[in-house]
């Protein structure tokens, strides 16, 4: 049961631990727990909607054909510590990681994870959010905005994630051997194809 803290005679807060979350998380539910504290997911806009389901598309063809592990969409929750589980709308766990993953959820850091920006969450996923995937060891984080189009990439310096690729066109993921994308690639009003994409990529990787 979560446990009732105070913050007055008056003002009572509920913080829950990542198990009684994960009892109370059922199918079709999208809501994160945040520092004990559960946040429901809002609809999102089909500017975020298609750029999720291109660059899963996109992601999930490259890492399926090089055997190189799983992607994941934000149906299924990520357990980081006791009073954080979050639900990101893409992580990448490699191979060497799948043996230890339960039949309910992922349990540890993901190596790649990226967050599409709501309006209404943004404030969530760079702050936060941003930093339990720093603290518990992601080691690489991609926030996206299909917004206004200032996406921005992050990987692990130590026990830091820090920004990378703030001037270049061209990104190239550190956890996803082989994988590069264009940020002009990533705009939802002007997607490529998938088939274009994944070519341009092929052409300067190998399978491992």
């Amino acid at each position: 049961m979560p446990t009732l803290v105070s913050e007055s005679k008056t003002i009572r807060r509920e913080l829950w631990t990542a198990e009684d979350f994960l009892d109370w998380l059922d199918p079709g539910v999208h809501a994160d727990l945040i520092d004990g504290e559960k946040a429901m997911h809002s609809p999102v806009s089909l500017r975020h909607a298609d750029l999720t389901n291109f660059l899963d598309r996109l992601l999930a063809a490259h890492i399926e054909k090089l055997r190189l592990g799983r992607l994941y969409r934000e149906v299924v929750a990520v357990r980081l510590s006791s009073r954080n589980v979050f639900m990101p709308d893409l992580a990448f766990v490699p191979t060497d990681r799948l043996a230890d993953l339960p039949a309910t959820h992922i349990p540890f850091a993901p190596a790649l994870v990226v967050e599409v920006l709501s309006p209404r969450t943004a404030d969530r996923d760079v702050g936060p959010k941003f930093a339990a995937y720093e603290e518990h060891g992601v080691n690489e984080y991609w926030v996206l905005d299909p917004e206004t189009l200032d996406h921005r990439f992050y990987r692990r310096d130590g026990e830091l994630l820090t920004a990378f690729g703030e001037d270049e066109e061209i990104i190239r993921a550190t956890e996803v051997p082989g994988f590069h994308l264009h940020r002009s690639w990533l705009d939802p009003a002007n997607l490529p194809t998938v088939a274009a994409c994944l070519a341009e990529i092929d052409a300067g990787s190998t399978p491992g």
